[in-house]
Parts: structure tokens; C-alpha cells; sequence
């Protein structure tokens, strides 16, 4: 019999977004050798070009560059002009979908989060912004409904005048 499926947490979904900032932070760096840290005398080494850090397998729920097949788009919209990079759809317990959404695009934060925000409190979630976004973020905000039940944090990291908005979390594809 399996384990019945815990809720996520607002803090399980914190992490997740800081993991993302992470891995974001490291999408740029040094454009020559001269340019980036040297490495101390005895640290650990770095992956030699035969180490593949990255894998050319896309999982069974995912798409690149379009909307994954299952993926609720009409509760959660790709914003106007906005690039999808890639996303996913895994369907869970109980009729939900655990969700992620990676775009890419020209337009202010504002309006990214505004193009999210009006389809999820339409549909009865609720918003709730931290004092601070994650170090990195330009915005930062989290939804949620069903007591938590199902949650979507949103993250906007802004570069170099483009935004790349991550959303994330389980949804119901019919309101409960």
C-alpha cells in the first residue's frame, strides 16, 4: 500500500527556489581563463571535460522550449511574449500535478508576475510575498490553496535586462 503523500511546505518550497538560485548563479561566469578564481594548492579538482555534469535524457514529464503535455496552462499561462524554456507535468495523488515552469523574457517584473498572479487568485489561491526575496531574486512570491495542499512559488531572476521567471509546486487541475 503506498505512504499517503505529504503537502508541501512553504519551507520544502523555499529550498527548492533557493536551489534554483543556486544553480542559476552558476549559469554565468568567467568569459576567459584570466577572469574567473584560481583554484588553492590542494583543492579538490574540477570535473575534467569527460565528466558530463548535465544529461541529454529529458525526463517523461518534461518538454523544452514548449508546454509539457498535462501541464495546466490555463491556470497557469506562459505570460505574453514570454519564451518557454522548459517544463513539466507529473501527475501525483489525488488528481494533482506537480508543476515547473522555466520562461524567458523582455518584460518587467511586474508584468511577469502579473500575467501569473491574476489566473491563480482568480482560481482561489492565495498570495503571499516575503519581506525579502532570495538574495538574487528580483521578486519572489508564493500561492497557495487547499490549506497548503497545493503551493507554486514563483522566483524572477533578472539579468542584464531579462527575465527568467521559475514557477514551481503541485496543483489540482480541477479546483477543489
Amino acid at each position: 500500500m503506498p505512504t499517503p503523500r505529504t503537502p508541501p511546505t512553504a519551507a520544502h518550497a523555499a529550498v527548492c527556489l533557493a536551489v534554483l538560485v543556486v544553480v542559476t548563479a552558476g549559469c554565468t561566469g568567467p568569459t576567459s581563463p584570466g577572469d574567473g578564481p584560481t583554484s588553492p594548492p590542494g583543492a579538490a579538482p574540477t570535473p575534467s571535460a569527460s565528466e558530463s555534469l548535465l544529461t541529454d535524457e529529458i525526463g517523461p514529464h518534461t518538454e523544452v522550449g514548449r508546454l509539457a503535455d498535462g501541464f495546466p496552462g490555463e491556470l497557469v499561462p506562459v505570460p505574453p511574449g514570454a519564451e518557454v524554456l522548459v517544463s513539466s507535468a507529473a501527475p501525483v495523488a489525488d488528481g494533482a500535478v506537480e508543476i515547473s515552469l522555466n520562461v524567458r523574457t523582455a518584460q518587467d517584473t511586474a508584468g511577469l508576475l502579473d500575467a501569473v498572479r491574476a489566473p491563480l487568485l482568480a482560481a482561489g489561491f492565495t498570495e503571499s510575498v516575503p519581506a525579502a526575496p532570495e538574495a538574487g531574486l528580483a521578486a519572489q512570491v508564493t500561492f497557495a490553496r487547499s490549506e497548503g495542499a497545493e503551493l507554486l512559488v514563483v522566483g524572477v531572476l533578472d539579468r542584464d535586462g531579462t527575465r527568467t521567471m521559475t514557477l514551481g509546486g503541485t496543483v489540482r487541475t480541477a479546483a477543489p
